[in-house]
Parts: structure tokens; sequence; C-alpha cells
């Protein structure tokens, strides 16, 4: 055979070297971040009509949104702010649990903004607070259904009491993620 030849089968075969690592990459990282979602990967395919494929381009989609923005900690100080008027919130909620849940919404997109998350659209906010708190973005989604069933008076003293809840759930998170000790390092 010519050398030629030769050349041209070890170009080919470099080629398709390359072709397979880049799929073998791909699709390691598209299961590292299905596996990453947890619960919020099932609720995904469900809104997909079950195409876990789709589903999983959208949660890499979220994760390149997210890795796009400045979210950082909280400061200590304003980590102690925050729970005092969570507290207050809390102790309100029993005398008037309509506006302690109103309330609530607005706290955490209070802390959700001066984290660096977006705030404007809920769907994306909870989009992309579901790339770092995948196990409780579904309690946020719940409690501002409970929200919107308020508004229409819909929606129980207890099932009010519970959504307080459900948005506290996510809150703790928001304010202990990324937590900075006292020398000023993040912690995780």
């Amino acid at each position: 055979m010519d050398w030629w030849v030769w050349v041209i089968i070890a170009a080919v075969v470099v080629v398709v070297a390359v072709a397979v690592a880049v799929a073998i990459s791909r699709q390691r990282r598209r299961a590292a971040i299905a596996s990453g979602f947890g619960p919020e990967l099932d609720r995904t395919v469900k809104s997909h009509g079950g195409d876990r494929r789709a589903a999983v381009d959208e949660l890499v989609e979220r994760s390149r949104k997210r890795d796009s923005l400045d979210v950082h900690p909280l400061s200590a100080g304003a980590r102690e702010r925050y729970r005092d008027e969570w507290r207050a919130l809390q102790a309100r909620s029993v005398d008037e649990p309509a506006r302690s849940l109103t309330e609530a919404d607005v706290l955490l997109d209070r802390v959700m903004e001066e984290r660096g998350y977006p705030v404007t659209d809920f769907d994306e906010k909870a989009a992309v607070v579901s790339v770092d708190h995948p196990e409780v973005v579904q309690n946020y989604r719940a409690a501002r259904e409970l929200r919107q069933r308020n508004s229409q008076q819909m929606a129980t003293t207890d099932e009010l009491r519970q959504g307080i809840l459900l948005y506290r759930s996510l809150f703790d998170e928001l304010l202990d993620d990324g937590r900075i000790d006292a020398s000023g390092q993040e912690q995780r």
C-alpha cells in the first residue's frame, strides 16, 4: 500500500476517535446534570410529555443560564437581617396567614435578588433556582400556587400556613448556601 493510503487511514481513525470522545463527553455531562437535578428532572420530563432528552436539554440550558449569573452568598449581616425578618413574619402568620404568605414571597424575592438570581419572572426564577436547589424548588412552586389560590380566596388557613413552611424551605437554603465564615471565606 502506498504511504498516502496509510495517512488517510490514520486521519480517519483520528477523526472517528475525536468524534467518539466528544460524544462520550457530552453524554457524561448530560448524565451528570440530569442526576444532579433529582426530582426536578422527573418534573421536567413530565412537562416535556415524557421526552427525557428534551427535559435534559432544558436542564442543561438552565445550568448554562445559572453559570452566566453572578450568584453569590449573603454576608453574615444580611443573613441575620433576613432571619430577623423571617422570625417577625412567622410570628405574624398565626394571626395573619394570608398576609404572611405574601410577605414570605416578597422576602424570598429580596433574598434572591441580593444573591444575584433573576427575580422578574416566576418561571425563570424557579428554573434558575432549581440548578442550585433542586430538592426544594418544588416547595417554592407549591407555595406560589397556594399564594395564587389565596388571591382568589380559595385557600384555607391551614393551606396558607403550609405555604409559609414551603417558602421557608427555600428561604433556609438560600440563606445558608455558600455561607461566608468569620474570616471572609466562602464555606460549602
